[in-house]
């Protein structure tokens, strides 16, 4: 039977219609936790959630926030959503707000600090109950600055200092990279380093240039380029890097998207991946595996990372302590690197056959 309410669905309104008092109407519908219900009957507690149902209850979220001091929002800021990476782990972050009954806010900020600083003040104006920062740099004064001001947040991707953060273990992965390029042969290697500020480009390169050295290969300064973290950047690293007068017979990139802007400065150069320069990437988004010679890369679990980030932040509203994650990466090989080759005549190289004599 269709109903025809008068007056808008509250909790009083629930409460006439059971003949209940309100108070066990709020203490079933809007209560936290174990406390939904406590207060009532399973029958009782049953009766209002069907009734609550049947009329199209919606608890007032600015009620439910007087009530508790919570707003329900958290800030989510991120270099950019057009980042596959970071949409993938904002797209974590956002599911497991939802289980919490939490909506999240997301702000781009450009990796500036100016506009982080402005849009992160925005946010707090509108009572975001806590933040997650996707953009941290490693020597980020602006975060001491807001922990000693009390507010509550985590960070994802990337590390800073002490500060809570749910990250892969980068120079873990690093050393993976170096593992795989070096049992292929390879030790005129090089990096594509991305950007010195953000502990991703960091830790990956260290652990990288740390397997290095333990197996004895020489990696010089000029065989390590910094980039932003975009094709644009890779390519140009890329680009340096097969002009100098030591051309490495394999890249690692930090990350998938400099990776491919590789894969285009070696096509460019003449050269074929996989078989006369080996190039692999790091985050193993989807576009690596469908690309037209299958990229070679660091897998993390993105999405994973945005879940635990969200309920790490979570416990902390909650008034309860935690600790920093880092969870594991693991390599997957693929066409865009195989073993060295051997020497060849340059015209081999290109294609060509060298004239007998």
């Amino acid at each position: 039977m269709t109903e025809r309410k008068e007056r808008p669905v509250t909790l009083r309104y629930i409460a006439d219609e059971l003949g209940l008092h309100i108070s066990t109407v709020s203490r079933v519908l809007n209560g936290r936790g174990d406390d939904r219900g406590r207060a009532a009957s399973s029958e009782t507690a049953t009766r209002i959630r069907q009734r609550a149902a049947e009329l199209g209850y919606q608890p007032d979220p600015h009620g439910s926030g007087l009530r508790t001091g919570r707003s329900g929002l958290v800030g989510v800021l991120i270099p950019r959503l057009s980042d596959l990476v970071l949409a993938t782990i904002y797209e974590g972050i956002d599911e497991a707000a939802g289980r919490h009954g939490i909506t999240t806010i997301t702000a781009n900020t450009l990796d500036d600090d100016t506009t982080r600083r402005l849009r992160t003040r925005l946010l707090l104006a509108r009572r975001v109950d806590g933040l997650v920062f996707g953009d941290a740099h490693l020597d980020d004064a602006f975060l001491d600055e807001l922990a000693a001001d009390g507010v509550r947040f985590v960070l994802v991707n990337r590390r800073a200092g002490g500060h809570p953060s749910v990250t892969p273990d980068d120079v873990l992965g690093g050393r993976l990279a170096a593992e795989h390029l070096l049992d292929l042969g390879h030790t005129r290697v090089a990096v594509i380093a991305g950007e010195p500020f953000a502990s991703t480009g960091t830790d990956r390169t260290a652990g990288f240039l740390g397997l290095c050295r333990e197996r004895g290969v020489d990696v010089p300064p000029d065989a390590v380029v910094h980039s932003s973290f975009d094709t644009a950047g890779g390519r140009s690293a890329a680009e340096r890097l097969l002009a100098g007068p030591r051309r490495p017979t394999a890249i690692f990139a930090v990350n998938d998207f400099a990776a491919i802007g590789a894969l285009g400065a070696a096509r460019d150069h003449g050269l074929q991946t996989g078989t006369d320069l080996a190039i692999m990437g790091y985050n193993d988004t989807p576009l690596a595996a469908e690309l037209p010679i299958p990229l070679t890369s660091v897998a993390v679990p993105m999405h994973e990372i945005g879940q635990r980030a969200m309920e790490m932040l979570a416990a902390m509203l909650q008034g309860r302590s935690v600790e920093s994650v880092r969870l594991a990466p693991k390599l997957r090989p693929r066409a865009s690197t195989s073993p060295i080759r051997s020497a060849v005549d340059p015209r081999e190289a290109s294609g060509r056959r060298p004239e007998r004599p």
